[in-house]
C-alpha cells in the first residue's frame, strides 16, 4: 500500500497557520483579562517577532501635538533606537504611509531612496535582503497610526499571509485604542464631576462656617442641603461638642427661610417657671413684674427656623407643652387672647440618644416622632480625623488674630494631636488651641512643648464644662433650689444611685447630673 505524503509547502503552510492561531489566541487571552492597553501592545509586537518572524515590530502613534509621530511600543529595539524613531507627516516611508493612510511595502530597503533607516541602522540588520511593511491603524476621529516591521526575504512564507495577519492586528489595535480612549474620557468626566461636586460641597461647608472635607462631613452637608427646601422637622444627634448649632444654622442658611430669623432655645436652661414667658411671651400686666409686652421666642421665629438645643433635657411637663405648640401650630401670650400662628421650621438637637430616652420613659414617644421626621447624625471628631489638621489650622489662625499672637505647631505635633481621643470633640480641640496660643512660650511648638497641655487637657476640659453649665443656669438659679448639702444627703441615702436620687428630688437624671457639676460633686 502506497501512502502519499503532503508536499513540503503544505507542511510549511500548516506550520505558519498554527503560529498565527497561537499568536491570536495569546493576544486575545491578554485582551480578555481586561483593558490593559500597554500589555496587549507589548504582546502583539513580541509575538509578531517570536512566532511569525516579523522582526523589530513597532507601533507608531501620534504625540500629544498630533504633528509628530513616534515609536510607542516595540520589540527588538533598544531604548535609544525607539527614541530615534520620530517622524513628521510625509517624511520617509513611515511618513508617507501616515500621509496617504495606505499600506506601503518596501521589498528591499537598500534599493528604496525614501527609506530613512532612522530607528535601526543598516549595519544592525542581517546582510541579506530586508523588507519593510508599514500597515496603517485607524485610531478614529481622523487619527492614524502604524504597525510596522522588518521582514527577511528568504522566509518560506507568503507575504500575503503576513499582510493579512498585520491587517487583523492593526484593526484590533485601532479598536482597543478607540475603546480605551472612550473609557478614559468617561473616567475623566466622572472624576471632573466628582471634583466639582466635592468642590461645591467644600464651598458649601466654607459658606456655612463648617471646617472640614471628610466624607462624613460632606455627606451631612449634602443631606442638609437636600432637605433644606422642605419644612419637615430635623433632628440633629451627636456627641457634645460636635457643632450641632453650627449645622442647624447651616440648614437655615441653605433654606428659603435664610432671610428670616434663626432663634435658638436652650432647653437646658428652661425651667417650669421660665418656660411660658420665654417661649410664649406676655402682655403688659400679665403677672407681677410684667411692665411691658414681650414677644416670645416662638413668635420671634416667624417664617424662620427655631432651634431646640439639647431638647432631651426638657422635663416631661415641658415636653407636653412643646408637643402642644407643634400640634396646634400657634401660641397665645400670657395675659393675651390672640392666637399667634407659628410657621417656623423646627430643628432639634440632642447629645443623647432620644430613642433610648423614649425607651427609658424620660422622653415622650409622640414628641420624639414629631421631631425626628428627618434624623441626621453628626460624626464625632474621632470619625473624621482627616479634618483635624484643617481644624487646628483654622483655630490657630482665629486665636492668633484674636489675641494678636503668632503661634504655630510643627507637623509632628499636628500628627500627635490628630491621634488624640478628643472626648469633647471640636469644642475641646478649640479650647486646647486657644490655651496653647495664650500660654505658648515659643513661636513654634514641638511635641515636647505640647505634652504639658495634653496632660492637663482632660481635667481642664471637664472643669470648663462645669463652669459653662453654671454660667448658663445662673439666670435661672431660682429653679435650682437644691443646695450642695441636700444633694450630698440624697446621694448618701440612695447609696450613690443617681436614678433613685433624681426621683427623690423630683428631677431627671440629666438634671441631677448638671446640678452635681455645678456643685463640683
Amino acid at each position: 500500500m502506497t501512502v502519499s505524503l503532503p508536499a513540503s509547502n503544505d507542511l510549511s503552510s500548516e506550520f505558519w497557520r498554527s503560529q498565527e492561531i497561537l499568536l491570536l489566541r495569546n493576544v486575545m487571552g491578554v485582551v480578555g483579562e481586561g483593558l490593559q492597553l500597554n500589555r496587549v501592545m507589548h504582546e502583539i509586537v513580541h509575538l509578531l517577532s517570536e512566532l511569525l518572524g516579523l522582526n523589530r515590530a513597532r507601533i507608531i502613534l501620534p504625540d500629544s501635538s498630533g504633528e509628530t509621530y513616534s515609536i510607542r511600543y516595540a520589540y527588538g529595539l533598544t531604548r535609544e533606537e525607539m527614541d530615534r524613531g520620530r517622524y513628521q507627516i510625509g517624511e520617509g516611508i513611515t511618513g508617507m504611509a501616515l500621509k496617504n493612510r495606505q499600506l506601503i511595502i518596501v521589498q528591499d530597503i537598500d534599493n528604496d531612496s525614501l527609506f530613512l533607516g532612522r530607528a535601526v541602522k543598516r549595519e544592525s540588520l542581517p546582510k541579506e535582503k530586508v523588507s519593510f511593511i508599514a500597515m496603517p491603524i485607524n485610531l478614529g476621529n481622523g487619527e492614524i497610526g502604524l504597525l510596522a516591521c522588518h521582514r527577511l526575504r528568504h522566509r518560506n512564507r507568503q507575504i500575503s499571509d503576513d499582510i493579512n495577519i498585520l491587517k487583523i492586528l492593526a484593526s484590533l489595535i485601532g479598536q482597543l485604542m478607540i475603546l480605551n480612549k472612550a473609557v478614559e474620557e468617561k473616567s475623566l468626566a466622572l472624576e471632573e464631576h466628582n471634583a466639582l461636586l466635592e468642590h461645591a460641597l467644600e464651598s458649601a461647608t466654607a459658606r456655612y462656617g463648617i471646617v472640614g472635607k471628610s466624607p462624613s462631613i460632606l455627606s451631612v452637608v449634602s443631606n442638609l442641603e437636600r432637605v433644606s427646601a422642605t419644612s419637615s422637622p430635623v433632628l440633629l444627634q451627636g456627641d457634645s461638642g460636635t457643632g450641632k448649632e453650627l449645622f442647624a444654622r447651616a440648614l437655615h442658611l441653605s433654606s428659603p427661610r435664610r432671610d428670616n430669623p434663626f432663634v435658638r432655645i436652650n432647653c437646658l436652661a428652661l425651667s417650669e417657671n421660665s418656660f411660658a414667658p420665654e417661649l410664649f411671651g406676655y402682655e403688659r400686666g400679665a403677672f407681677a413684674g410684667a411692665r411691658d409686652r414681650r414677644i416670645g421666642l416662638f413668635e420671634q421665629s416667624q417664617a424662620g427656623t427655631i432651634f431646640l438645643d439639647e431638647v432631651g433635657e426638657l422635663s416631661l411637663a415641658l415636653q407636653i407643652q412643646i408637643l402642644r405648640i407643634i400640634e396646634d401650630g400657634y401660641v397665645v401670650r400670657l395675659g393675651g387672647t390672640v392666637k399667634k400662628r407659628i410657621e417656623a421650621r423646627i430643628v432639634s438637637a440632642s447629645s443623647h440618644d432620644l430613642k433610648s430616652l423614649v425607651e427609658k420613659g424620660s422622653f415622650r414617644y409622640d414628641l420624639y416622632y414629631r421631631l425626628s421626621v428627618i434624623p441626621l447624625r453628626l460624626p464625632c471628631l474621632c470619625e473624621r480625623r482627616e479634618d483635624i489638621p484643617m481644624l487646628i489650622g483654622h483655630f490657630l489662625s482665629h486665636f492668633n488674630q484674636q489675641h494678636e499672637r503668632s503661634i504655630s505647631l510643627s507637623r509632628k505635633t499636628v500628627n500627635l494631636l490628630t491621634e488624640e481621643a478628643w472626648p469633647g470633640n471640636i469644642r475641646q480641640l478649640s479650647n486646647l488651641i486657644e490655651r496653647i496660643v495664650l500660654l505658648a512660650k515659643v513661636p513654634v511648638l514641638n511635641i515636647k512643648d505640647i505634652r504639658p497641655f495634653l496632660s492637663e487637657m482632660g481635667e481642664r476640659y471637664y472643669a470648663e464644662e462645669r463652669k459653662s453649665v453654671a454660667k448658663v443656669l445662673r439666670p435661672y438659679a431660682s429653679s435650682i433650689s437644691h443646695s450642695k448639702a441636700e444633694l450630698v444627703y440624697a446621694l448618701q441615702q440612695h447609696k450613690g444611685n443617681k436614678t433613685a436620687t433624681a426621683q427623690s428630688l423630683g428631677l431627671t437624671v440629666r438634671q441631677l447630673s448638671y446640678r452635681l457639676k455645678i456643685h463640683d460633686l
